[in-house]
């Protein structure tokens, strides 16, 4: 069977794109929020105005004899967007749809984006497994497909920025923890297999993420988030946010106002009621800082050491 590569195309393929296109709207009408009776009527130059656009980049999967897959990876708003996605039916179980996934996300990670977003049909069930393997997560946004408002989308995006921490990042983490007066008391050695142990027991929850910003390879940004059930506001689940951390190097950069609202779009998406936190009384800039998010010192915090 023949490798599949990826090519991108240049104003020089103005048949190649029409031809795979309209092939993925005929095949996968369901899919698109255009059609195919809307665009089979398109000049060469609305096809050439398409691939000539400075902000995206249309991408097809092929074997060398024939164009078996398509997207397009459009930068916008500071982030990418994937749209246009299709696989040919004969090519589908090939990974061409990975193989289209992973370039759009390793082109928008070199262009410096922090985040790659896509709509999908909500009955596409084998598009939507593949954007969860790789990561994607509900945005909260939902609209009806403009093609068909019977059927909905939801919005899916893919952090280049913030990610789940991984056993390896416990030692960078530990470190931010203990990078203040406050912290420099409480911890201790970054190999101590009780922070091991505790990242398993975080990592092996469902209710639990422990969340890195990562910045050129190295992760300079830490916060916990922690999705609490109870029965008030209805039974409603919140989120607790612990932990906020930036490494000094990044400070004053605005990391730590894009991570908190991160975790809060996060927690918005997943359907909490509330986000809450506690900031040591000390940490007055702290306290300024999320007021300037939104967050209220609406209740007195208690704690109890027991050891």
């Amino acid at each position: 069977m023949p490798d599949i590569v990826l090519v991108e195309l240049g104003v020089g393929d103005v048949d190649r794109l029409r031809e795979i296109r309209l092939r993925a709207l005929l095949d996968a009408p369901e899919a698109f929020a255009s059609t195919y009776a809307r665009e089979k009527d398109f000049t060469p130059a609305q096809w050439a105005e398409r691939l000539a656009a400075p902000e995206s980049r249309w991408l097809v999967a092929t074997d060398g004899t024939a164009d078996l897959g398509l997207v397009c990876a459009r930068e916008e708003d500071g982030g990418v967007h994937l749209l246009a996605m299709w696989v040919a039916p004969e090519a589908r179980g090939r990974r061409v749809g990975s193989l289209l996934v992973d370039e759009v996300v390793a082109g928008a990670r070199a262009a410096g984006a922090e985040e790659v977003r896509l709509w999908c049909v909500d009955s596409n069930e084998a598009a939507l497994a593949l954007y969860r393997r790789k990561g994607f997560t509900p945005t909260g946004q939902t609209m009806r497909l403009p093609s068909n408002p019977a059927e909905g989308e939801t919005q899916y995006a893919l952090s280049l920025l913030f990610r789940e921490a991984r056993a390896e990042d416990v030692p960078a983490i530990v470190a931010m923890l203990a990078d203040d007066p406050l912290g420099a008391r409480r911890e201790g050695d970054p190999a101590d297999e009780r922070y091991l142990k505790a990242f398993a027991r975080i990592d092996a929850n469902p209710y639990d993420e422990l969340i890195v910003a990562e910045v050129g390879g190295k992760v300079v940004g830490t916060m916990q988030l922690t999705y609490l059930a109870g029965l008030s506001r209805l039974g409603a689940e919140r989120c607790q946010i612990e932990a906020v951390r930036v490494a000094a190097s990044t400070r004053g950069q605005g990391l730590g106002r894009r991570m908190i609202q991160w975790g809060v779009d996060r927690a918005r998406a997943r359907g909490c009621a509330v986000v809450q936190l506690t900031s040591d009384k000390t940490r007055t800039d702290a306290h300024r800082f999320y007021d300037s998010l939104g967050f209220a010192a609406s209740h007195e915090g208690y704690k109890l050491a027991l050891s």
